[in-house]
């Protein structure tokens, strides 16, 4: 069932609102989804008289890969409370003037002199968690190290989590003698439903942030959009950065940190990040450069580091594959898949032997799908499997560049899933509902993050598209019981605005 045009109501959240909670999570002040005016009032204030002593949190916290009893939340220790706000901005290319060279910076100043900047600091900091709010029985961690080595980054990694439980905690930089320093940073987080659990949430699925394009100097309006509808998780699908964006291009290891230190040290990221559970994926732009892969480099920075400051800045294991599958109850099983590690050059001739998810990652995905019981399964992909793309793109399943491989995987999904599978993808800068014609398998994708980083689309094709919509936004999935009736399950696909008003939607039911 497809129905275009708004249908549900969105809760507004203000930019002053976003600020405070961001001043108040740096504070130590537990956070609500409707903080009353003093409240803010006492945020603002509690931030502006943030300590001079440090390690300080400015890129707050992130909680990511979340299960049932598991969860890893990540900090970074910095130098100074707030982000160079005051720093010197990088002149864009004017109009009429030459493209640089790929490997051509135009920063000519330390990189902690830039607009953005948020230089790290080396110490200590310890996490305390609790499923109550004032922390009164918190779980202590050991105390972990920040160090230039792995960027000033800690992530406490939690076990014998509760299921479907909302978790709380406080993120402590300490000093050399044991004590609290700088200031504490509050977060939370959901874990998931166990799995006999009947499903009943709502997760969201963004893609495609730049920072120019962000729409707003405090960040993307998708994020408090995002967080107006309580997401129990939310998926950050590829291309958070771009590398190889025309103001800065991260021609060196510094450069590409700076790009994570100025974009997650926005006001509206911080605060979301910090207060919902997350799934993080990679891309062409957040590992190097625009469909770059193996041994590729942009100036000084290869491929390979690209790879790794990723795993740093995302709150995952360093030591698991980047493919993935988690369960969220009876009814939901998501995979996320890897498209940039394993691939096959571009340019290289189709064939069975090309390919993009390399044949462990294949042979993964369909055992794991073939042997989920979910009612419900979907593929969160950095890029699309249905498309359909522009002509001239040679980098993704949908292109003719890797068709073999795209036909072996979309007949597979129709030949061993029951209806019940679906596609989610990044990539695109437009948004889109797509049944593939000769497999049936659906594909939504999300769009970019701002209008003002929407384009790109070859435009509306009708024997392939069921909503097409080249303007930023997100995707929101729900999982309900029809009328409270169990025996079936209801799942709703909504393609929201920038502001999280529904543009179409799309929903089936099944029995369980």
């Amino acid at each position: 069932m497809s129905t275009p045009g708004p249908t549900s109501p969105t809760i507004p959240i203000s930019r002053r609102a976003f600020v405070a909670r961001s001043a108040a999570a740096a504070a130590g002040i537990v956070v609500s989804d409707a903080l009353p005016q003093q409240t803010l009032r006492a945020a603002e204030t509690a931030g502006a008289a943030t300590t001079a002593t440090g390690p300080f949190q400015t890129m707050g916290t992130r909680a990511g890969e979340v299960t049932e009893s598991t969860a890893i939340v990540w900090t970074r220790l910095t130098a100074r409370p707030t982000r160079n706000n005051e720093g010197k901005p990088v002149a864009q290319r004017t109009q009429g003037e030459p493209k640089r060279a790929k490997g051509e910076s135009r920063v000519t100043v330390p990189v902690d002199q830039l607009e953005g900047a948020c230089p790290g600091a080396p110490g200590r900091v310890r996490l305390r968690y609790s499923t109550r709010e004032d922390l009164a029985d918190a779980v202590t961690t050991e105390p972990l190290a920040a160090n230039a080595d792995s960027d000033f980054i800690c992530e406490f990694k939690l076990s014998n989590l509760q299921p479907g439980t909302l978790y709380h905690y406080s993120s402590e930089p300490l000093a050399t003698d044991g004590s609290p320093a700088g200031t504490p940073f509050r977060g939370r987080f959901q874990t998931a439903p166990a799995p006999g659990a009947p499903g009943n949430l709502r997760f969201c699925v963004m893609t495609c942030q730049g920072y120019a394009d962000r729409g707003h100097p405090d960040g993307h309006a998708i994020y408090p959009a995002m967080h107006a509808l309580n997401p129990h998780f939310t998926c950050l699908t590829g291309d958070l950065v771009y590398y190889d964006a025309n103001d800065v291009v991260a021609t060196n290891e510094r450069l590409a940190r700076y790009h994570w230190e100025r974009m997650f040290s926005l006001p509206r990221l911080v605060q979301f990040n910090s207060q919902n559970s997350t799934y993080w994926l990679k891309d062409d732009h957040d590992t190097l450069s625009n469909d770059s892969g193996p041994g590729a480099q942009l100036g000084d920075l290869t491929f390979a580091q690209g790879q790794k400051i990723f795993r740093q800045q995302a709150p995952m294991h360093d030591d698991a594959p980047p493919y993935r599958t988690v369960r969220w109850g009876r009814d939901l099983q998501v995979w996320f898949t890897e498209g940039r590690d394993f691939r096959s050059k571009n340019k290289s001739p189709d064939g069975p032997t090309k390919t993009i998810w390399g044949a462990e990652q294949k042979a993964w995905f369909k055992r794991t799908v073939a042997e989920s019981s979910a009612t419900w399964k979907i593929l969160v992909s950095p890029t699309p499997l249905v498309g359909p793309d522009r002509a001239n793109k040679r980098d993704n399943h949908s292109n003719v560049g890797f068709q073999n491989e795209g036909d072996e995987l979309r007949s597979w999904i129709r030949d061993n899933t029951h209806s019940n599978f679906f596609v989610i993808t990044g990539d695109r800068h437009w948004q889109y509902h797509s049944v593939h014609p000769e497999t049936g398998v659906h594909e939504f994708s999300a769009g970019p993050a701002s209008d003002e980083h929407a384009s790109g689309s070859p435009g509306e094709n009708p024997k392939v598209h069921k909503f097409h919509r080249v303007r930023g936004g997100f995707l929101s999935v729900t999982l309900a019981p029809p009328d409270s009736k169990e025996s079936k399950s209801r799942i709703l696909f909504e393609h929201r605005d920038v502001n999280g008003t529904v543009v179409y939607s799309w929903s089936s039911e099944r029995p369980v």
